[in-house]
């Protein structure tokens, strides 16, 4: 930074402190607990020096002391940061008036907390105007807020770079209607929907595999795998354990299974960042990285180093407690008026649902969005990151509710800003926005007919059924099933199974595994022990198709009224399978052949016509199996580079997206993937 430089920022700083001394003398005259001079009365010049005495000592103290307060602040669980951020601010204008050289100067401890967020927020803003003006100093700013200043210094490459940005759970049907309605106009300038200047992105859909959830998708994408990931969780026979893809210690192991399998470390692991994720990618800087909770921190271990890059800066912090806050009220006010309209279908969101969605929707937005901000202006080579906001809202409000499409519209505003920061990076940046999956709305299977899944499999195998699911007309439903495969009258259902099953819900696909048998059951062998358990799944209305081991046919696809079709013959008969659209027996096949697919894998009722499910979890937006807009996520990429899918091809599952989006990588001239990996084992 020249001289010219220098006397820029000190003139920034001095309009700052000037602009919150004259707040200070503001809040001063409007609450009655906050006082500048003394009982006896002070000049007006004395009163100005003690506000400015206090407005220098506050800004000194969020300058040195508040980095050091948010890194303790990272051993806090994030559902109670933002009544810190308040309750910390507070105490630093405290004791910023207790230093106060004037002698003057009383606050009430709850004035204090008001007083220290609004001083805040005005720097914030004035400090941000005045940046913004300057090239320089923005882009000084930006920096700041990914604690990415170290990397200023370091040589950058002039190719571009590659930034991708995942909208988890947004479809591309959810997409196309958001550009059309204006609630992207960021994408919808990309896309030229205007027609009035030419387009900078195409938009393309993809297809994921049975397994349509984050766990999956992100690994392949990531890590060039999805193999032996049949659904978000899952029972190993082997290892006695449920995998669940959100779990750290699961995902630290999916992760090592996929880059032993595929002998790459992943899709950044050359100069990469993974912002948000289940999964590294192979990068070296992370943050808010699920796969690297467990470690024991240290330098290896930076998974919550966002946060303390974002938050380290107090104006931040308060904008962004105020806005968890904002969130919360706004989930009240929405859940209570679906509520009072009577809306249909409606789950419960109460408890601390409003504290989870208002740290998806804004805190992990700010931090991760900040983050990939910092990244560009460092010139980081490939950046992968995810928002969660719209798959949070949209499981408990519906893929297409009025409060989901307010989510897009505020995504939007975080693509603008990562635009605005990649036209400062020093070097040119293609930006890729995706998604890992859709959703399908419907009513909940348990909302439907009165039993979760969990309750059908116990009538089936001849265990209790709970008395409020035996009263519900499909508890009865149920019970008829088990007498009708069995041949009997009276609803005896002969002696206690050895061991219970146990039943796994991912979405709208379900999971039947018996911990009791260490190998995967076969058709012929849970007909011998449970005479009436497949009958009873098989010919539930809820229920679109079984896929089971078989001893004769290797795997069948079971439907009702005895549909049994051999994997071998379904392209010749589809069966039940048929409904659920191109792609759903290739998706089908593949699954059958992991080591870890349940006993019973189950997938409820699809409606082609309206694209509903019925989900086994108690979400009306869900997403996990095949059915509906879940299993057709989107690619939107710039028109410099090449066409993801190659002569014409549709692009099926994510390992097919990783290898775009590597050979992209290779494009820029960026690091390039290994490409000789095992084909043989990547082929399964």
């Amino acid at each position: 930074m020249g001289w010219r430089g220098v006397a820029g920022q000190i003139g920034r700083s001095v309009t700052v402190w000037a602009v919150s001394t004259l707040t200070m003398l503001l809040l001063a005259g409007l609450l009655p607990d906050f006082r500048l001079q003394s009982p006896d009365g002070d000049s007006a010049t004395r009163i100005a020096v003690t506000a400015a005495c206090g407005a220098g000592a506050f800004g000194l103290l969020s300058a040195l002391v508040w980095p050091l307060l948010v890194r303790m602040l990272l051993l806090v669980p994030a559902l109670f940061l933002g009544l810190l951020v308040f309750f910390l601010n507070g105490s630093l204008l405290l004791l910023a008036l207790r230093l106060n050289p004037s002698g003057r100067g009383e606050v009430a401890p709850e004035t204090a907390v008001i007083v220290a967020a609004v001083m805040s927020a005005v720097a914030s803003a004035t400090g941000g105007a005045l940046a913004v003006r300057d090239d320089d100093a923005y882009r000084r700013r930006l920096l700041r807020l990914a604690d990415r200043r170290r990397r200023a210094t370091l040589p950058c490459a002039s190719t571009p770079g590659l930034v991708c940005v995942q909208l988890d759970g947004v479809g591309h049907d959810v997409l196309t209607a958001a550009v059309r309605d204006g609630l992207m106009p960021t994408v919808a300038r990309w896309l030229a929907t205007d027609g009035v200047i030419p387009p900078t992105h195409r938009l393309t859909a993809w297809r994921t595999d049975w397994s349509s959830q984050t766990g999956a998708s992100q690994l392949g994408i990531l890590h060039g795998s999805t193999y032996d990931v049949p659904a978000f969780r899952w029972y190993e026979k082997d290892r006695g354990e449920v995998m669940v893809c959100n779990r750290p210690t699961s995902a630290a192991e999916l992760q090592r299974r996929a880059t032993a399998r595929t002998g790459e470390a992943g899709l950044l692991a050359v100069d990469g960042a993974s912002r948000g994720n289940l999964f590294s990618g192979g990068a070296g800087e992370q943050a808010l990285v699920l796969s690297i909770a467990t470690r024991r921190r240290g330098r290896e271990n930076r998974s919550r180093a966002g946060y303390f890059a974002y938050f380290s800066d107090p104006a931040n912090a308060v904008r962004t407690a105020l806005s968890f806050f904002a969130e919360i009220g706004r989930e009240i006010g929405q859940s209570t008026r679906a509520r009072f309209a009577g809306a249909h279908p409606r789950v419960g969101r109460g408890g601390l649902y409003p504290f989870v969605r208002a740290f998806a929707t804004v805190v992990e937005r700010d931090v991760v969005v900040a983050a990939v901000m910092g990244d560009l202006l460092a010139g980081r080579t490939a950046v992968y990151a995810d928002l969660v906001a719209y798959d949070e809202v949209a499981h408990h409000s519906g893929p297409d509710s009025r409060d989901a499409r307010q989510v897009l519209k505020r995504l939007d505003r975080s693509l603008a800003l990562i635009e605005k920061a990649a036209e400062h990076a020093p070097r040119p940046y293609r930006l890729v926005v995706l998604s890992d999956h859709g959703q399908s709305p419907g009513e909940t299977f348990r909302s439907r007919y009165g039993l979760t899944l969990t309750d059908l499999v116990r009538a089936g195998s001849g265990l209790p059924v709970p008395r409020g699911a035996g009263r519900t007309p499909s508890g009865a439903e149920a019970r008829a099933a088990v007498r009708a495969a069995l041949g009997r009258d009276d609803s005896e259902s002969g002696p206690a199974p050895r061991s219970e099953p146990v039943v796994l819900a991912s979405g709208n696909l379900g999971l039947v595994s018996f911990p009791d048998v260490p190998h995967r059951m076969s058709k012929e062998e849970i007909d011998a022990r449970h005479p009436a358990l497949l009958p009873t799944l098989a010919n539930h209305p809820g229920i679109g198709f079984l896929l089971v081991r078989s001893a004769e046919h290797d795997g069948v696809v079971l439907g009702p009224c005895g549909t049994e079709i051999p994997l071998a013959e379904l392209d010749e008969r589809p069966g039940p399978l048929a409904r659920f659209g191109p792609g759903a027996i290739d998706a089908v096949r593949r699954t059958h052949a992991f080591p870890h697919t349940a006993d019973i894998m189950v997938n409820s009722w699809h409606d082609p016509a309206t694209g509903q499910i019925h989900a086994f979890e108690e979400q009306i937006g869900s997403h996990g199996g095949l059915g509906g807009a879940q299993s057709r996520p989107f690619l939107l990429s710039p028109l410099t580079l090449s066409v993801p899918g190659e002569n014409g091809e549709a692009l099926t599952g994510a390992e097919r997206v990783h290898g775009v989006l590597r050979r992209w990588l290779g494009e820029l001239n960026g690091p390039q993937v290994p490409l000789d990996a095992d084909p043989e084992r990547r082929a399964a």
